[in-house]
């Protein structure tokens, strides 16, 4: 293999340049995203991608739950980067939308993320937020009006994420069946 790739989970090859549909295996997905911490990490307690978007999937109506399940799953193959550090990284973008476009492709997701999925993910934040011990004296605009969950969430061990994630996904790809 001539472009860089990393070896995932299940030992594929996943091209970073030009990633092909066989190489995404949900498996892969549910693993990497439990054991990527969101916020760079600065939380305080370990808290997942992976808890982060299984949240997500049940703050949208049911026919987007999917979308908000994998609205990050690219992060499995190129981690999570904090969005003041995407600004300093004008490659990394290029990178993060083949890869999603890749993910889109093999689960046969909309490759714009749908407003109901992005009002989600403001919603986990706003709620991350709150209840992580991110503390930030600066006012966060985007959160003005955003409502939170209705549960404080306390983050999960790994292995428990990746479970809950991978069982999310089965509940709701059987559904599509």
């Amino acid at each position: 293999m001539n472009s860089p790739y990393i070896i995932t989970f299940s030992g594929k090859a996943f091209n970073l340049i030009e990633p092909q549909r066989e190489q995404i295996v949900i498996e892969d997905i549910a693993h990497a995203l439990a054991r990527e911490n969101r916020f760079n990490g600065h939380t305080k307690a370990a808290y997942s991608v992976a808890q982060h978007c299984y949240h997500a999937s049940f703050c949208v109506p049911p026919e987007f739950a999917l979308e908000a399940l994998m609205h990050d799953a690219a992060e499995a193959y190129i981690k999570d980067i904090p969005s003041p550090i995407k600004l300093l990284l004008p490659d990394y973008r290029a990178l993060e939308q083949r890869v999603e476009m890749a993910i889109c492709e093999r689960f046969g997701l909309p490759l714009a993320l749908s407003s109901c999925v992005k009002y989600a993910d403001l919603i986990m934040l706003a709620s991350e937020k709150r209840d992580l011990g991110i503390v930030d004296e600066n006012p966060w605009p985007l959160l003005n009006g955003i409502p939170f969950v209705d549960f404080t969430i306390e983050p999960m061990t790994a292995e428990v994420a990746e479970y809950l994630f991978m069982g999310r996904y089965v509940e709701l790809t059987e559904l599509c069946k």
